[in-house]
């Protein structure tokens, strides 16, 4: 066991609740090829593996979305694609607790970085837009590595982006892909209970604690290192 030096946060559902204007973009989408819209409710339970997978849930309406036509997908994600630069960041909100949890976490000299499905062409200006770049030492999207989550490429990627070993890092989300992709990668890994997690209770995920905020999260991390320090010490 080895003290953390890093942490890899997850970006829609964990730090920000983007919801709102996914919603609105799936929907715009929708109601330009002549369907009606979604609660945003049922939107939420789309979001986690990608963008391409929101607009295929998105036009179906369901998670269990049957593949459209090449024709029709190219149609759709066009259209959420131009309707999502509109009002990305526009009503996304920062969750309680995040510029806390966040400072926090450097104030004990963690490296950060977010590790996300969301492409960087949405990705990046979301977090200028939000304040919170500032707070990250490197940013992994969705279209940084061949493989998203859940597979372990962006969070291998983030570590050796940030100069850490698996063991000295901490996966942070809020849903199964998260677990997995931290899991399979080999970091511990924390969930928050607020997400999206495809409609489905964190209390079913592989993790290794469920933290209520980003500040729990950091009083978890600071437990652990001082756990592992002392265990040092006494070595």
């Amino acid at each position: 066991m080895t003290p953390f030096r890093a942490a890899l946060l997850d970006l829609d559902g964990t730090l920000l609740d983007s919801i709102p204007d996914l919603a609105f973009a799936a929907n715009a989408m929708r109601v330009e090829l002549g369907m009606i819209a979604l609660r945003e409710d049922v939107v939420a339970t789309f979001v986690g593996k990608g963008v391409d997978n929101l607009v295929r849930r998105s036009l179906a309406g369901s998670l269990d979305a049957a593949d459209p036509s090449p024709e029709d997908f190219a149609r759709a994600r066009e259209a959420f694609y131009r309707h999502y630069h509109l009002v990305n960041g526009e009503r996304a909100q920062v969750y309680p607790g995040v510029i806390e949890g966040l400072k926090h976490m450097r104030e004990q000299g963690l490296k950060l970085a977010v590790v996300t499905n969301k492409p960087t062409e949405f990705t990046l200006p979301l977090l200028q837009r939000t304040g919170l770049a500032g707070f990250f030492d490197a940013v992994v999207c969705g279209d940084t590595c061949a493989r998203r989550k859940p597979d372990p490429d962006q969070v291998l990627h983030a570590c050796e982006l940030l100069g850490v070993t698996v063991a000295e890092a901490v996966t942070i989300g809020d849903s199964i892909n998260d677990a997995q992709a931290g899991r399979s990668a080999g970091t511990q890994v924390l969930v928050v209970p607020y997400g999206y997690n495809e409609g489905r209770d964190v209390r079913e995920l592989d993790v290794d604690g469920i933290v209520d905020t980003l500040v729990n999260a950091a009083q978890w991390v600071e437990l652990w290192n001082q756990n592992q320090n002392a265990a040092k010490a006494q070595a």
